[in-house]
């Protein structure tokens, strides 16, 4: 049996980020009400922390199956790779792909998303946003396969999960308007405040766009990339908002709205487009998916200017989807 490092199995960084994350908060707060730099709504804040805390209460429930589960996956394992120095920075590269096409099958499967949707529901886009979590990721079963690739690879379980932990801990500060653009040369490698607004932005032309977790050259690899223009700002949000700050209905309605498609469908093949094709389907056109409301977007407005063509220093963008 490996050496497992004490600090893997001791620590977690989840814990003692929080009080960083609490401080940070109250600072964007307080830089907010003096400056106008970011918004922020009480009770759209109110449900954000209800949200989190719901997360963190559904992750202790299912602690011990998920444990279980990635033990076994790990007691099949195809190599026995270790906690050698380097292996940490392949671990963590490898880590943020597979959160890369992780979060893009999020978006653009329709059972994926209706867990993912939480944390897009939010009209408002500040620190609070971060902490707006879903309660039942574990039932989407993502963890039996993508979850479990790399620790079937050979990566230690404790690995993994530590790594996630740091993943989910960068992410946390580029959900602010008060960072308009970072430095041109982290623009180019990292994800950012500004790439990570047109994600949850609803404009057209932002929809399903900058995936990234930490290293935004997944994007750019894989053609998914969108820079935030100054002529087209975010709004943020889902394509059809709630209109509600109910912690329940945030994180169940597109459950129920899956079973009520599946419900009304005309065949079995029907059933399972509601299910498994992109937010937005249906068999007669009556909605639209990101792409479709894209190509309606381009045929009014023709081809949005690229980064390149944008002189400014700070670009708003357009859409993340529903």
């Amino acid at each position: 049996m490996e050496n497992v490092p004490d600090f893997v199995r001791e620590l977690d960084p989840i814990i003692y980020a929080i009080p960083i994350f609490v401080i940070a908060v109250f600072a964007e707060m307080i830089y907010a009400r003096n400056t106008g730099a970011a918004r922020f709504d009480a009770r759209d804040t109110a449900s954000s922390l209800l949200m989190g805390l719901g997360n963190t209460v559904s992750g202790l429930v299912f602690a011990g199956l998920l444990t279980a589960w990635f033990m076994f996956v790990y007691d099949h394992r195809f190599f026995t790779i270790g906690f050698a120095w380097w292996i940490w920075v392949l671990a963590f590269v490898l880590d943020d792909f597979v959160y890369y096409w992780s979060h893009r099958l999020a978006h653009t499967v329709r059972w994926f998303w209706a867990d993912h949707v939480v944390h897009h529901s939010s009209q408002h886009y500040n620190l609070t946003t971060a902490l707006r979590q879903p309660w039942l990721s574990p039932l989407t079963l993502k963890f039996l396969w993508i979850g479990s690739a790399m620790v079937l690879l050979g990566f230690h379980p404790l690995m993994v999960g530590f790594l996630g932990a740091i993943n989910l801990i960068y992410q946390f500060w580029i959900h602010t308007e008060v960072i308009k653009r970072c430095p041109p040369w982290f623009e180019a490698v990292m994800n950012t405040p500004s790439h990570h607004r047109v994600h949850h932005a609803t404009n057209p032309l932002y929809l399903d766009r900058n995936y990234a977790g930490v290293f935004i050259v997944w994007d750019k690899l894989f053609g998914t990339f969108q820079p935030e223009l100054e002529a087209e700002p975010c709004r943020y949000g889902i394509v059809k908002n709630l209109g509600t700050n109910n912690p329940i209905k945030i994180s169940m309605h597109e459950w129920f709205a899956i079973v009520a498609d599946m419900r009304g469908a005309a065949s079995l093949r029907e059933a399972m487009m509601y299910l498994l094709a992109p937010p937005g389907w249906s068999p007669d056109g009556s909605r639209a998916t990101s792409k479709q409301l894209l190509a309606r977007w381009q045929a009014r407005n023709g081809t949005p200017r690229s980064e390149a063509d944008d002189d400014s220093s700070t670009r708003a963008a357009p859409s993340a989807a529903e």
